[in-house]
């Protein structure tokens, strides 16, 4: 048992490290890439990586969840999208700390529709996460910026992917659940850079983008966030399946580490002190909900 923990928390902390370098991929592709590009790419060589891997160790699974699966794909697909847009635009280790209120939404989801139990602990670690939200948002009581809201759904995203996941590992292989998220994050930009060809919306500019043939560097990007991305959910995922999800997810906190870190090497300043006091705040309330 506890060899398993340990192996789980060397994985998580290597899926942690793994995502910030995807972070800082998305980073550089989107000095020429649009949100939606990036995203595609992000998974398109993923879904080849996966189907290369099952040819070489077919699944062994239940099945039967079907729709389940595609519910997992759109909601990862979403928090993914909002997150590289967040990428973009501010920097990499407050959009990783938005995305990791996850937690905050993932005990909420159990406790509204699982019926899981919180406990006071968990209650207390809820509104400590949501005072931490509008510090890093900065929220001065009259609006929140895109980039704000966009961060909190990306939250809310991986937490309805997350706790899909805890019902869709009783019946399903890891890769196949690995490959739902990255099939849907494969067609749906297609679809919607289709559309940019007709239609532009410049407050839809998280979702729609024309496609742009990537420059000679960016190649080598996009080959490294492929890579980055995808053995990060595999190692995240083999990390869940070996311990508790309580001590899973804690460890998972230290990518906010990994991303403020790499963020400066491409230029991100370090968080000013109330933005810094709201990554304290998400991390301690990711403890506390974690621990329960």
């Amino acid at each position: 048992m506890e060899e398993n923990v340990n192996k789980a928390i060397k994985y998580m902390i290597l899926a942690s490290f793994l995502f910030a370098l995807m972070g800082i991929m998305a980073k550089e592709l989107s000095d020429n890439l649009s949100t939606i590009q990036i995203v595609f790419f992000r998974n398109v060589f993923g879904v080849f990586i996966i189907l290369y891997s099952i040819y070489k160790s077919p699944l062994k699974q239940i099945g039967g969840k079907f729709w389940l699966l595609i519910f997992r794909g759109v909601a990862g697909f979403s928090a993914l999208l909002f997150f590289f847009y967040n990428i973009a635009n501010i920097p990499l280790g407050e959009a990783m700390t938005f995305s990791k209120t996850s937690t905050i939404f993932t005990a909420l989801l159990a406790y509204f529709f699982l019926k899981e139990q919180i406990g006071l602990k968990g209650w207390i670690g809820v509104f400590i996460g949501f005072i931490g939200i509008l510090f890093i948002a900065e929220f001065d009581g009259s609006s929140l910026e895109k980039t704000d809201y966009l961060g909190i759904l990306s939250g809310v995203g991986a937490a309805l992917a997350y706790t899909s996941i805890r019902e869709l590992r009783r019946f399903y292989d890891g890769r196949a659940i690995v490959l739902s998220f990255m099939a849907v994050g494969t067609i749906l930009p297609l679809i919607f850079m289709i559309i940019s060809e007709f239609y532009t919306n410049s407050k839809l500019d998280f979702m729609l983008g024309t496609f742009v043939m990537p420059q000679s560097k960016d190649w080598i990007f996009i080959f490294f966030l492929a890579i980055f991305s995808t053995y990060a959910q595999i190692y995240m995922t083999k990390s869940y399946s070996l311990a508790k999800a309580g001590i899973v997810s804690t460890v998972s906190y230290s990518n906010i580490a990994f991303s403020i870190v790499l963020g400066l090497f491409v230029g991100d300043a370090f968080p000013s002190f109330i933005v810094f006091l709201g990554i304290i705040l998400i991390v301690l309330s990711g403890f506390l909900v974690s621990k329960k």
